[in-house]
């Protein structure tokens, strides 16, 4: 039997009276994408922002890779091989697509920012940074401004900027946020491919996205994983169509 490589034991989070994760237990298994969907409020970036290491749980366990990471910081999360995109497009967009990267890559080989402009000109750096903008499809972007180019390349440039940490695991927290549809079409076809590449946990509202790409989902509803099952099974789950997708996914 394949070994998880994220484990979540009984994973708890409260903001007041509020109970954003109800003791979740999750096994994510490696070279898969495993989605989380729920309603709005469910708990869903809670969640991630433990798995990431932003924020601290109150009670439970997150292992990754057989390790327990539950007290580690976000940064060495990221050293370990765990890489997250957010909701909101966190890109710079005063400097170039190319630039962007380059400032991934720059603090995974653990060069010191204050030498940023000489790593500039540095050609194996270049080399890198292109190599992830080929890989989400941005080479003939590289030089424009991140401000210039188009939400969805914005969203395809953070998730560049993530692989440049190297991950093992990737956590994509709505990457077809704000996306019409071709845009859309053209992230779950980069998706699809990067699944050879890296295990990914998946957060989306696009139903049609999800059930494209994931392997594995798990619904969330007030903090609690409801159902852990294939696409087909959960489609098929009555408890699930009444606390979240509606007769129209059924």
């Amino acid at each position: 039997m394949t070994k998880p490589l994220l484990r979540i034991f009984g994973l708890c989070k409260s903001f007041g009276g509020i109970v954003a994760t109800d003791h979740v237990e999750l096994d994510i298994l490696p070279g898969m994408i495993h989605a989380i969907i729920g309603p709005n409020g469910a708990g869903k970036t809670t969640l991630i922002a433990q798995v990431s290491g932003a924020l601290k749980p109150d009670a439970g366990q997150i292992e990754f890779n057989g390790h327990d990471i539950t007290s580690l910081s976000a940064p060495r999360r990221a050293q370990l091989g765990l890489s997250r995109s957010f909701q909101v497009t966190s890109v710079f967009l005063p400097m170039t697509v190319l630039e962007n990267v380059m400032l991934a890559v720059q603090g995974t080989d653990g060069h010191s920012y204050r030498f940023w402009r000489p790593v500039q000109k540095d050609p194996k750096m270049l080399d890198k940074g292109m190599t992830y903008l080929q890989q989400v499809g941005l080479a003939d972007r590289a030089w424009h401004l991140a401000a210039e180019i188009s939400h969805g390349e914005q969203r395809q440039l953070e998730i560049a900027m993530a692989l440049a940490m190297n991950p093992r695991l990737l956590l994509l927290d709505e990457p077809m946020a704000g996306m019409g549809l071709e845009e859309s079409a053209r992230m779950i076809r980069f998706l699809a491919k990067l699944r050879e590449q890296t295990t990914i946990l998946l957060i989306e509202h696009d139903m049609d996205a999800v059930f494209t790409l994931a392997d594995t989902l798990s619904v969330l509803v007030h903090g609690s994983v409801i159902a852990t099952d294939t696409v087909k099974n959960i489609r098929a789950n009555p408890e699930v169509q009444r606390a979240y997708l509606g007769e129209e996914h059924a």
